[in-house]
């Protein structure tokens, strides 16, 4: 049932019952009751205002403060406003015309807006977003969690959904109610700078991410005074640009859309996620914050989504001013919101326009009204209409908590991805002298994107994390922590030292802290033509490799790196990605045998940046030839992931082999811990459809569960097969399970010599 539907529900139950008179300052009431009875009493530029988000105010202050006039009047990246200087902000506030901000990182500028809200002729409080994308990590102070790329490597939804849990608690803590996340892009092309803000490459894996993002966000309806909104986005195949870089077109057929792209999000509504976020790209020639056919047909028509989308940054305004479909910045606005758009992110330049275009006949003032009910709903939901304010008190207990960290290096432990292991040399001893050196490994990049500058104390770094460990030596070699600039000096350096060492530990890879933009080399609108490390990080470690001691490659990264030499020459090789503030104590005790690792990949990492797409489940087609310069095969395979012990997977076996397309069955696998410790193991499921009538790929995922088993311990895992599992589009994109024959694969990766096979026929 759709928020109007709900509303005119209501009225027929007010009307059955004693005449009370409505008053959406009542608590009592319900909030439907309660927007059913503040609406009527918007005039049409209020109404339009709970559409308009603005950035806060310091942050415009800081830009006024900080840029020339020339970089303000070009900028639309600092949230700058041409027309509007910060101090004018607080009467546009009171007088009703704004909605929403973002970039609001202090609680005490919270309270402010809301003051500002209070004093407005109606009083509706202001819906605060922020990119609480892993923590609440744009507000100083906060827990900063493994980066999603981590969180997806642990494949624990349970971890995931407190994580978030956590994370809504010090949203609401510090004066934000709705989180810029999840990301559910399905990463495709590794060269993307956002790739480690998403999932992976999954459609399954990133569905069952974003939807356990989300109940610990909402946790239900999120009402109540620890809960927050979540948003999915972005909405739709963003992550899959055709050059790699960000923001630029994306042409691909319906039947990708649906296949891939699609499910996700679908998931997310199912999950009751109460907003989405437009994409800033265009689809096959459609700017995706005009398109009607993705934000209404598929989106409210189809999919029954019954929230509100909000733009992303600017992106309305460039309707006009970069793909060029809108004629002025009025005729954006227009096709913006007829395309579906409910708010706009951000700025003076919507409300102006849109009043217009509802005077002038252009757009229905009950389109409005849907957009503000919804928006309005949230708002009373939150409970900010009680108290839209913060006790500043209560900030220093409830940030970065005892509990919070736990669940920081809980994440950071499970998501730490073992690539390579030669002859055992992992787990190292504490009584070794060890060498470390590396850009990384005293760096925050271990922090990963969407994060301010933390308090040190709550930091620790890689090399932090081996000192706490009570290694009998340790030499640490400062080389600075910019990946981009190695000095030769610091490069001959590090073999001398390493030789007097028993083993030496490198800590390399990316940089995303974007407040270090000449340094920045991951993250948004930072995409790469090379997969390679970047600058001289491997010479660094060649010199160090030329000492001819052990050598350990840590690697602190946002999306794949592709070295082949690594492989060949190199000991041992750690896929660390993001793992937060805790990560260095975790990347530690993985490497000492504190803890064993069992994080798996959620994304394939190929031989070179010449091999993407390379996707695990690719069509039987893709490798049908061979590349004549390099192999073709990648580095890792999507799944992959050792352990410092070993499983055995016995034959799986099927309860039912032959069933209907409207049955249920299951397969069944006995794995086993061959190894002299205890670990984690990821068991997956991936099923193919032998013969269809369109082409399918080799292999889908289709389940995973994780399990701890000790040595000699054996524990059965099932699956359950259902339909959906084995459907598809057909020829005339009917959703369809088809009679023949499939094959369920299980086992610890996609490779196809880790998995194990059982056939099963649908008549």
């Amino acid at each position: 049932m759709c928020i109007r539907d709900r509303l005119n529900a209501v009225v027929l139950i007010v009307i059955s019952l004693p005449l009370v008179a409505a008053d959406y300052q009542d608590a009592n009431l319900s909030p439907e009751e309660r927007v059913r009875d503040l609406l009527p009493r918007m005039t049409l530029e209020e109404k339009v205002g709970q559409m308009a988000q603005y950035v806060g105010i310091e942050h415009v202050a800081k830009s006024e403060k900080n840029m020339s006039i020339e970089e303000l009047r070009r900028s639309d990246a600092r949230g700058f406003y041409p027309n509007l200087h910060s101090s004018q902000m607080p009467e546009v506030i009171k007088s009703g015309k704004v909605g929403s901000f973002l970039h609001v990182v202090t609680a005490e500028e919270a309270n402010m807006l809301q003051r500002y809200a209070q004093d407005s002729r109606l009083g509706i409080p202001l819906l605060i977003g922020i990119d609480a994308i892993h923590g609440n990590a744009l507000v100083r102070g906060a827990t900063v969690y493994p980066a999603p790329m981590s969180m997806a490597s642990t494949w624990n939804l349970d971890l995931v959904r407190r994580a978030n849990e956590e994370t809504a608690i010090e949203m609401r803590a510090t004066g934000s109610h709705w989180s810029f996340t999840p990301n559910i892009d399905i990463a495709r092309d590794p060269r993307w700078g956002r790739v480690g803000e998403t999932f992976g490459e999954d459609s399954y894996l990133v569905g069952e991410m974003g939807v356990a993002t989300i109940d610990g966000l909402q946790q239900g309806d999120f009402t109540g005074p620890t809960k927050v909104i979540a948003n999915a986005k972005h909405w739709v195949a963003g992550g899959d640009p055709i050059n790699g870089i960000n923001l630029s077109p994306m042409d691909i057929s319906i039947r990708t859309l649906r296949e891939d792209f699609f499910p996700p999000f679908k998931r997310a509504i199912d999950a009751g996620v109460f907003t989405f976020m437009a994409a800033h790209n265009e689809i096959n020639g459609v700017p995706a914050h005009s398109n009607h056919f993705i934000l209404t047909e598929v989106l409210r028509d189809e999919w029954g989504f019954d929230g509100f989308v909000v733009s992303d940054w600017m992106d309305v305004g460039r309707l006009h001013t970069f793909h060029r479909t809108a004629t002025s910045p009025k005729d954006a606005v227009r096709q913006a919101v007829q395309g579906g758009i409910d708010m706009h992110m951000h700025g003076p330049s919507f409300l102006g326009p849109l009043v217009e275009l509802v005077e002038e006949g252009l757009i229905s003032e009950e389109r409005i009204d849907r957009a503000a009910e919804s928006i309005l709903l949230a708002k009373f939901k939150l409970g900010l209409f009680e108290d839209p304010f913060v006790d500043i008190s209560l900030i220093e207990q409830t940030l970065f908590s005892e509990k919070h960290q736990q669940t920081a290096l809980d994440m950071a432990r499970e998501g730490i991805v073992l690539l390579t292991n030669k002859n055992q040399i992992l787990p190292l001893k504490q009584d070794l002298k060890v060498f470390v050196t590396g850009p990384n490994a005293s760096s925050d990049a271990i922090l990963g994107d969407w994060v301010l500058p933390q308090p040190p104390e709550n930091i620790t770094t890689v090399v932090e994390g081996i000192k706490s460990l009570n290694v009998s030596s340790v030499d640490y070699l400062d080389v600075g922590n910019q990946v981009k600039t190695l000095s030769k000096r610091d490069i001959d350096t590090a073999s001398i030292r390493a030789a007097k060492a028993d083993v030496a530990i490198v800590v390399v890879g990316e940089n995303p802290l974007r407040y270090d933009r000449k340094g920045k080399t991951t993250g948004e609108n930072v995409a790469r033509s090379s997969l390679d490390l970047i600058g001289d990080q491997l010479d660094l470690i060649k010199s160090v490799k030329s000492s001819g001691k052990p050598v350990i490659v840590v690697l602190v990264n946002g999306r794949p790196v592709s070295e082949p030499w690594l492989i060949d020459n190199v000991d041992a090789i750690i896929e660390a990605w993001e793992p937060g503030a805790k990560g260095g104590q975790a990347i530690a005790e993985v490497i000492f045998g504190l803890i064993n690792p069992g994080g798996k990949l959620p994304i394939t990492i190929p031989y070179s940046v010449g091999h993407g797409q390379a996707i695990y489940d690719h069509k039987p087609s893709a490798y049908r030839h061979k590349y004549v310069d390099a192999p073709t095969r990648n580095l890792f395979e999507f799944g992959y992931g050792l352990s410092y012990t070993t499983f055995k997977y016995d034959k799986p076996r099927l309860a039912k082999s032959i069933i209907s397309s409207a049955e249920t069955t299951s397969v069944s696998v006995n794995v086993s811990n061959t190894g002299d410790v205890r670990g984690d193991e990821i068991v997956q499921l991936y099923i193919r459809d032998n013969y269809s009538q369109v082409t399918r790929p080799v292999k889908e995922l289709k389940g995973f569960k994780k399990i701890n088993l000790a040595p000699n311990e054996s524990k059965m895992v099932t699956f359950k097969i259902t339909p959906d599992m084995l459907a598809y589009y057909d020829l005339d994109m009917n959703y369809v399970v088809e009679p023949g024959k499939f094959t369920l694969m299980v086992g610890s990766s996609s490779r196809n010599s880790d998995l194990k096979k059982v056939y099963l026929e649908v008549k």
